[in-house]
């Protein structure tokens, strides 16, 4: 063995050149468990996402926000009551809030400013 055997060879590498956007397309495929190219091709993600069954399938966004001792105190009292868990309590009552009409969500903030 001489020392050209040693020699770096440059590897045969067929790697295909991919899209941002099927880059991030396949990663996604892949987080939702199926494989590469699995969704038809004229289904964007966020068409599939849509139509997802929300019974069966929820997709979640972790978030970080501040609450006062009081309000801790008091989720924690609910979630126990109701045997609820506390992010779903808090999703029910964005969308309880969201619901109503502006002057309604008005008066409620102007109580919570006092």
């Amino acid at each position: 063995m001489s020392l050209t055997d040693l020699k770096r060879k440059k590897p045969n590498d067929p790697r295909k050149k991919v899209s941002v956007d099927d880059f991030i397309e396949d990663a996604n495929n892949y987080a939702l468990g199926k494989s590469s190219g699995q969704t038809a091709p004229s289904q964007t993600t966020a068409q599939f996402l849509k139509g997802l069954d929300k019974k069966s399938t929820k997709i979640y966004r972790h978030a970080t926000f501040t609450l006062t001792e009081k309000s801790i105190a008091q989720l924690d009292e609910i979630a126990k009551t109701t045997k609820v868990a506390k992010s779903k309590i808090l999703r029910l009552l964005i969308d309880e809030f969201y619901q109503q009409q502006d002057t309604a969500q008005l008066t409620i903030l102007s109580k919570s400013s006092r």
